[in-house]
């Protein structure tokens, strides 16, 4: 082959690899957590239950699904059912809760980063075992000491952890694929309109 054609080709191979050199894109930042927020399995406002919280922004919705419980949060990325294409899981960061009555709507954690402790003796939103998200580690194992359970990471977590007795989830509301706020065609999936 002639020299040219050797470069010709050389050149071909790596222009998809040049173009293919974008950064992941970045986790879409959390809502604030207002009245408005309905739980995805209870179908009861967000706020009138106590523990802490999540939120899970998908691809193909505009508003998060909110979740009464971390529990049920983690149970959602868990069950074959439900929506894929998650873009962000925000948990309440219970370090920073006033209260187990009063979870707090701004203090939103990355659910993959977060440390977690179940088994502990307070239950979670719809009455059932919780898994207690931290920011650090820390304030998870001295939680533990204080209320029982094990101190996890989101990627230690057992599947009888969330989906175990004590987390009887009902059946979601509404789109089965969690799409019922879907993204309208050609529109970007970024916006937060809040």
């Amino acid at each position: 082959m002639n020299r040219a054609l050797l470069l010709a080709l050389a050149a071909g191979a790596l222009l998809p690899a040049a173009c293919n050199d974008r950064k992941p894109a970045e986790a879409p930042p959390p809502f604030e957590l207002t009245d408005a927020a309905i739980g995805r399995y209870c179908g009861m406002n967000v706020l009138e239950h106590p523990g802490p919280k999540g939120q899970i922004i998908l691809a193909s919705r505009i508003e998060p699904v909110w979740f009464s419980s971390a529990r049920d949060t983690i149970s959602f990325t868990r069950l074959p059912d439900e929506a894929k294409d998650i873009r962000a899981i925000y948990v309440s960061d219970m370090a920073k809760a006033p209260s187990w009555e009063q979870p707090g709507a701004t203090n939103w954690i990355d659910a993959r980063k977060a440390t977690f402790v179940v088994g502990s003796r307070l239950k979670g939103g719809m009455g059932a075992g919780e898994a207690v998200p931290f920011g650090e580690r820390e304030g998870a194992e001295a939680f533990a000491r204080e209320n029982g359970g094990r101190v996890v990471a989101f990627a230690e977590m057992a599947d009888g952890d969330v989906l175990g007795p004590g987390s009887e989830t009902p059946a979601p509301t509404g789109d089965p694929a969690g799409r019922d706020d879907r993204v309208p065609p050609g529109t970007a999936s970024a916006g937060h309109a809040r």
